[in-house]
C-alpha cells in the first residue's frame, strides 16, 4: 500500500537520510552539506523555503520529494519547482515515483501553477524515460547555469549599488 503525505518537522532526520541516499545514487554524496538544523529552519520554520512529501510503502519510508514555488514572468503565475525526488532502490517499480509526481501535479493545479519543472542528470536514462512516459518534455535549448562558493562571493562583493 502506497501513502504520500506532507512531511512534518519530525521527518527531518528521515529527509536528511533520503537526501544523502539520493546524493550517493547520483555520485554526489561529497557535496551534501545540509544538516537537520538547516532542513528544520528552512522547511518548517517561520519563513518556509521548501515543502516536502514523504512516500511510504506498507508503512515503511521509501522516498521523498522536496519542492518549492518559483515564478514565471512570462506566464504571470507561480510554478512548482521539484528540487529532488528519490525512491529507495528496494521500492522502485511499485508506483511510488508516479504517485509522488501525481501528488505534485495535483498541488501545482490546486495552486494554479503554470508550470511543473525539474532537472535530471543527462546520464540518468531510466529517470528520463520515466519522465517522458509521464508526458514531460526536454528543453535542450535551456542550459542550467550556477554560481556557488567563491565565484558567488566575488560577484556579491561587486554589488555597490
Amino acid at each position: 500500500m502506497i501513502e504520500i503525505r506532507e512531511a512534518t518537522a519530525e521527518d527531518v532526520p528521515l529527509l536528511l537520510q533520503l537526501i544523502r541516499e539520493l546524493a550517493d545514487y547520483e555520485k554526489l554524496l561529497h557535496e551534501v552539506e545540509a544538516t537537520e538544523a538547516d532542513l528544520l529552519r528552512d522547511g518548517f520554520g517561520p519563513e518556509r523555503r521548501f515543502r516536502a512529501l514523504v512516500a511510504l510503502c506498507d508503512g515503511v519510508p521509501a522516498g521523498f520529494a522536496l519542492w518549492f514555488f518559483n515564478y514565471s514572468t512570462f506566464q504571470g503565475r507561480a510554478g512548482l519547482y521539484l528540487e529532488d525526488l528519490f525512491v529507495k532502490p528496494a521500492f522502485r517499480g511499485r508506483g511510488l515515483g508516479k504517485a509522488l509526481f501525481a501528488r505534485l501535479a495535483r498541488l501545482a493545479v490546486e495552486h494554479r501553477c503554470g508550470r511543473f519543472v525539474w532537472q535530471v542528470l543527462d546520464w540518468n536514462a531510466p529517470s528520463i524515460a520515466f519522465y517522458e512516459g509521464l508526458g514531460a518534455r526536454r528543453h535542450p535549448e535551456w542550459l542550467t547555469m550556477r554560481l556557488t562558493g567563491d565565484p558567488l562571493a566575488r560577484l556579491a562583493a561587486q554589488d555597490t549599488a
